[in-house]
């Protein structure tokens, strides 16, 4: 396997350093628009991995353009493209992929566009929508795209497989819950302002109308923030306020798997959910391009990414932050003995160890982490398919094994937690 890793930033740098404890691939390219960034992982990995340092190479590379993509991916003999980049690049680097006969992962899906009329009422172009039109072109060449590989998406549509495969007989509901009691602060010890993730998919995520499956209905949208609840996070973390948000398990999960009804609820806090709602008022979260002075005279920049550069960015963040962030699905139900049953299966990822272990931050590791499995167990030929497929498509049972597993017997020492919530 010849993986070329498109993006550097937090969640590439992230898929370079825990893949480097590993010997299932040949070589990996570490490729950013800044080769600097991408230079920056690999020499990372050659003070700490000395002895597979000669796997990774970098390179320079434009996400937004499929000839310079496929380009890449052909010089180097690429077999594997793993897309590391905001959404919006989603397009090209998928349609590289393709060009250069290779297979194809990422972490989040083509973008969706809100019904023009009905906005908190009905769908109109999904998430994932323009990658699932073009399956059958990956299914004619034999070639594989895992979408949504992340952790949410990604390892959430991993638990939900596990539940319907060996927990229950029938689903009533599989709910993505996450939630986090991460703190940032500054020099002087102050909460800060600083999100985790990228400012750009959150705003995406946040304020798009979010979407929810029922079998009865179908895909719908509600209003965005709609439905909050208190859920409570193992580990610690405690109650947190969760509300409904776009993303993409609701789209991949209905496609493979049979329950009544599919949400997806992430806690912000009313801080969060604050200053989202301020920028949508300010039109700040536009990606429409608008004029603006600069010192060399008028220029075109989107608000969207002016917030996101005025922001830290979330791979440096991790020095300051403290806690841990907690990822997983809540299902309900009937368990296989007949009998009402209710579960939430998660995995944890405390900030203290993933700055110890790789210097990168929980959030973007946790997410790093799914996808390096996957590749795994397709290069191994535990999973196979071609087409356009999720995560949830796939038998759960390898993958968990392979996640839990101590590394000194050849796993990735992660264990996931599952809790029966029933008295």
């Amino acid at each position: 396997m010849r993986i070329l890793l498109v993006g550097a930033g937090g969640v590439g740098d992230a898929i370079a350093k825990i893949a480097a404890r590993r010997s299932f691939f040949d070589s990996m390219v570490v490729s950013d628009y800044d080769l600097a960034r991408a230079e920056r992982t690999v020499a990372w990995i050659g003070a700490r991995h000395p002895k597979g340092a000669g796997r990774f190479v970098a390179e320079r590379i434009d996400a937004s353009d499929a000839d310079s993509v496929a380009a890449v991916a052909k010089a180097h003999r690429i077999t594997h493209v793993m897309n590391a980049v905001e959404p919006k690049f989603v397009p090209s680097v998928f349609a590289g992929a393709l060009a250069a006969d290779a297979d194809y992962l990422d972490m989040a899906m083509s973008l969706s566009e809100p019904h023009p009329e009905r906005p908190y009422e009905e769908t109109h172009i999904k998430l994932g929508d323009d990658q699932f039109a073009l399956a059958p072109d990956w299914e004619k060449v034999g070639r594989l795209a895992l979408v949504g590989m992340g952790v949410e998406p990604g390892l959430s549509d991993v638990f939900a497989r596990y539940a319907t495969d060996h927990l229950f007989s029938e689903v009533d509901e599989l709910g993505t819950r996450d939630g986090a009691n991460l703190v940032v602060r500054d020099d002087d010890g102050n909460e800060i302002f600083a999100p985790s993730f990228s400012i750009w998919t959150t705003i995406e995520e946040c304020l798009n109308p979010p979407v929810i499956w029922e079998k009865e209905r179908g895909w719908y949208t509600t209003a965005p923030f709609s439905e909050p609840e208190v859920f409570t996070f193992p580990e610690g973390i405690g109650p947190v306020e969760c509300v409904n948000v776009e993303h993409e398990e609701v789209l991949l999960m209905p496609r493979a798997l049979d329950a009544r009804r599919v949400t997806f609820k992430y806690g912000l806090g009313n801080e969060f959910i604050g200053i989202l709602k301020t920028l949508h008022q300010l039109h700040l979260d536009s990606t429409t391009p608008i004029q603006v002075r600069s010192a060399e005279g008028p220029v075109l920049v989107a608000p969207r990414d002016v917030v996101a550069a005025a922001l830290p960015d979330p791979a440096t963040i991790g020095p300051r932050m403290t806690g841990k962030t907690c990822a997983g699905v809540w299902v309900t139900g009937t368990g296989t003995d007949g009998n009402p049953r209710e579960v939430y299966l998660y995995h944890v990822s405390d900030n203290e160890w993933t700055m110890r272990e790789y210097e990168s931050q929980c959030v973007v590791w946790q997410t790093a982490l799914n996808p390096v499995i996957a590749l795994e167990l397709l290069a191994d030929g535990t999973w196979e398919g071609m087409g356009v497929l999720g995560a949830e498509a796939f038998d759960a049972a390898p993958f968990l094994e392979l996640m839990a597993r101590p590394e000194a017997d050849g796993g990735y020492g992660q264990p996931w937690g599952l809790e029966d919530r029933l008295a």
